[in-house]
């Protein structure tokens, strides 16, 4: 779900004053243009890129990581008096998860745009934070980022095309008109490049899944938090799914699925459609959050059932104070059945409100 989304950092953008009045909604009917679409849209308030991904060494060394860009605005209407006024604020975050040498690393960066810092640009076809940045170049993108003791590069070609999320253009995640957001995800992305830490470079290569989203109003006050999937199956076919959750406990009808076959066609899946059950949990020492680290997922009407589980329970962002709230992101194996067939896949899982409930900063 972004809504792969991280909502709750509108939290964080709330620091910095905003109003939404004028700014874009999402609304039915938006017609989508390749490439611009995969870029900046500074008329919606909150818009983000996401990619992860699970990778591998020829040796068999798993791993798995997440580079993320948030842009928010501030104030549409604001005229900046010189570069360095603040019209959108841009965060990233990057993670690394060494599967099988059970360490997690992560870091985060907050920007004003400035001169060049941070933006999503089509004429440049790159979307940046400094250092860390993703730059297409024609059929493929070009993902590098670098931290202190890891870093990631990768080469990425997408095998199918981009996937529209929802009905008639858009992603509902609550009532009312406007209450939702433009959904893209390149679905199957084939991965290639280098993954190091503390100066050991592995060659890898994988599987990524990139979300794109941009909205200005999504969730509801009686939402706490949501749980998002991305599975990728060894038969070339991906599901993605989000269970949103009310602060009673249930899930909320606007839970939402789709289905991307071999080729590429990708079907809507409503919260009647697909069954997601928690199983085994993990409590995090740093914030006391109890995340389900083992699910099942059902969904009949494609013969799948599959549990998902992950080798690296700790793959929890904990943020720096109040600038990012806590949330678990991390990569996950997928093994069970699909149209009565045995079948494996991995994928990324998203959990929010789990050590605080998701508070709306608009």
């Amino acid at each position: 779900m972004r809504s792969k989304g991280l909502t709750a950092l509108l939290m964080a953008f709330s620091l910095f004053g905003t109003g939404s009045d004028s700014y874009r909604l999402a609304m039915p009917g938006y017609r989508y243009s390749f490439p611009a679409d995969h870029f900046n849209h500074p008329e919606f308030q909150t818009e983000w890129w996401y990619y992860t991904g699970n990778l591998h060494s020829a040796e068999g060394r798993r791993f798995g990581f997440e580079l993320t860009f948030f842009r928010h605005g501030v104030d549409r209407e604001a005229r900046p008096a010189g570069v360095w006024d603040v019209r959108d604020v841009w965060l990233a975050h990057l993670a690394l998860s060494d599967l099988d040498g059970n360490q997690f690393f992560h870091t985060e960066r907050l920007n004003r745009a400035g001169p060049g810092i941070a933006g999503a640009d089509l004429g440049q076809a790159r979307v940046w934070n400094g250092n860390w940045e993703v730059r297409w170049k024609g059929a493929e993108q070009q993902l590098d980022a670098v931290a202190e003791r890891f870093s990631v590069d990768l080469s990425l070609r997408s095998e199918k095309p981009p996937v529209i999320h929802g009905i008639d253009g858009v992603s509902q995640k609550s009532e009312g008109a406007g209450r939702a957001s433009h959904y893209i995800s390149l679905t199957h992305l084939i991965s290639r490049g280098s993954v190091t830490i503390d100066g050991k470079a592995f060659a890898v290569e994988g599987l990524t899944w990139m979300d794109h989203e941009f909205f200005t109003h999504q969730l509801e006050a009686n939402q706490s938090g949501w749980d998002w999937f991305s599975l990728q199956f060894e038969d070339g076919t991906e599901l993605m799914l989000f269970r949103i959750r009310r602060k009673d406990g249930s899930a909320d009808p606007f839970s939402a699925a789709t289905y991307v076959d071999a080729t590429g066609r990708a079907s809507h899946l409503d919260s009647g459609a697909f069954l997601v059950a928690p199983g085994k949990t993990w409590r995090s020492p740093d914030t006391g959050g109890e995340y389900p680290i083992e699910w099942n997922v059902q969904v009949p009407r494609l013969q799948i059932d599959v549990s998902l589980s992950t080798r690296l329970p700790r793959q929890e962002l904990t943020g720096k104070g109040d600038v990012t709230p806590a949330y678990w992101e991390g990569a996950i194996e997928v093994k069970g059945t699909k149209g009565g067939r045995q079948i494996t896949g991995v994928g990324y899982l998203e959990m929010t409100g789990y050590a605080a409930p998701v508070r709306m900063g608009v």
